[in-house]
Formats: structure tokens, C-alpha cells, sequence
């Protein structure tokens, strides 16, 4: 059982380089930047246990209205990293190393299992056709050989995209449900993206090995190799914070204050 911090001293947040201050708030895939951009600043312990956060210090840090704020909040609510505090505050939750890894295993031992079944029954045309899109938007952004900010949010909306669409045509609501309920737990969820701005060469690296990850997966799926997939699915699931080292980010999990595992 993950503890939580007893303290809910409210956190001053940094400044983004380059955020946009359109007082209308970001778009679509902005939006997407903006949860990417607290994910981070919460696991790279700026925001640590027990902080408050506040949509007035947080938007005006971050060069943003309330509005795209308030919806983070929210998302990283559902993602379990945030919880309610007061009537309309959030602070950070207690995660541990321990917890993330945890979670991140379950995730893949279910999506390994949703894409054995698929790899098992047969991929279905209009399947194969969602995935190749996926893959081809991924080339799309990943062609031009480096990232630039708003391809956080176009990277998390595809790979959203990929995964559920493997998950969805296993068939198995019992699957589904169970993923749908660990993507609840800190950095779980296909889209949670850790991203280090600061490193987008690297960053790139890394999201054109997940692209390969996600070749590799059509491909076994489409030669309906069940074992094969179920393996690729289940390593792909920690790269996000497994496979910084490889390319100079280095994720830590579980920093003073961010809580153990009980």
C-alpha cells in the first residue's frame, strides 16, 4: 500500500522556457505538453509528497490560462499522481520506485496478453489499418530527425491511439478493465509521458526506439507470432523510465519525500 505524505506545503513552480503565454490557453496537443511538462516536474521531485498545487501560481509559471491548468490537474488526478486537497486544490501524491515499476510491469503483463490474443485470433483489416496509421504518424514526426515542443503531445496521442487499439481488438473486456483500472496508478498509462525539455536530442532517441518497438509489434501481430508479441508488449511498457540511461536522461523515481512502498 502506497503511503502518503502528511504535509501539503503548497510548492512555487519554475518557469518554462519558451511556454507560450496566449492567454487563450494551448490546443489539443498543448494541452498534452502541459500534463507531460508537471508529470516531470513532479517525478523530477520539484513538486514533491504532500506539495499543494494551485492553478493561478502554476499558470502564470508556465505561460498559460487556468483553464488548460485546471484539466491537467484533473488528468494527472485520473493518473494518480494528484489528489484532492480542500475544496478545490490537488497535491502530490506518495509514489515510490517500487510502485512505478510495479505498475508498469502489471500494464505490460496485460497489453502482452491483449496482444497475444489479437496475434491469436487474427488481425482484423480495419485493426492492421489503425495501427499502420499510428506507425505512420510516428514516422511523420520522428522523419524530420529531431523534436520540437509540440510533438510531446502529437508522440502521446498516438501511442494512446496504438495501444488502445491493440487492447480493444483483443476482445477481452476483463483485459480492458483491469488496464483501465492501472492506469490509474502513477506513470501507468500508455500516454503517461516523462519528457525532459531540456534533452529533447535525447528524447528523441528514445521515442525512435519506441517507434521500432511499435514496428516490431504490427509486425509480429500481422505474422500472428502470440508469443513474440506478448514479449515485445511487455518490455515496451518500461521505456519510458527504464531506458533513459541509454540515452543520457536519467529518470529517479522515488526521490526524498516522494514516499515508500508499504
Amino acid at each position: 500500500m502506497t503511503r502518503f505524505a502528511d504535509h501539503t506545503d503548497e510548492v512555487d513552480p519554475i518557469p518554462l522556457e519558451g511556454a507560450s503565454r496566449d492567454p487563450d490557453g494551448p490546443g489539443a496537443t498543448e494541452s498534452l505538453s502541459l500534463v507531460a511538462t508537471l508529470r516531470r516536474l513532479i517525478i523530477d521531485g520539484h513538486y514533491p509528497a504532500g506539495a499543494r498545487l494551485a492553478e493561478i501560481p502554476v499558470s502564470e509559471a508556465l505561460g498559460v490560462s487556468r483553464t488548460p491548468v485546471r484539466l491537467a490537474f484533473r488528468t494527472l488526478e485520473q493518473e494518480g499522481l494528484l489528489e484532492r486537497s480542500g475544496k478545490r486544490g490537488f497535491a502530490v501524491r506518495a509514489f515510490s520506485e517500487a510502485d512505478v515499476l510495479c505498475a508498469l510491469e502489471v500494464r505490460g503483463v496485460l497489453e502482452g496478453l491483449a496482444a497475444r490474443r489479437l496475434a491469436e485470433r487474427g488481425v482484423p483489416a480495419a485493426v492492421a489499418a489503425a495501427l499502420q496509421a499510428a506507425l505512420d504518424d510516428g514516422q511523420a514526426m520522428l522523419g524530420k530527425g529531431h523534436l520540437v515542443e509540440d510533438d510531446i503531445g502529437r508522440w502521446s496521442q498516438l501511442n494512446e491511439r496504438f495501444h488502445s487499439t491493440i487492447v480493444e481488438a483483443a476482445g477481452s473486456r476483463v483485459v480492458a478493465d483491469a488496464i483501465a483500472r492501472n492506469n490509474h496508478l502513477p506513470f501507468a498509462s500508455a500516454d503517461s509521458l516523462v519528457i525532459d525539455r531540456h534533452a529533447l536530442a535525447a528524447e528523441f532517441r528514445k521515442l525512435h526506439l519506441a517507434q521500432m518497438q511499435h514496428q516490431l509489434i504490427v509486425e509480429a501481430l500481422l505474422q500472428r507470432e502470440s508469443a513474440r508479441v506478448e514479449a515485445l508488449m511487455r518490455e515496451h511498457a518500461y521505456i519510458a523510465l527504464r531506458y533513459g540511461k541509454l540515452f543520457g536522461v536519467d529518470v529517479r523515481i522515488g526521490l526524498p519525500g516522494q514516499g515508500e512502498a508499504s
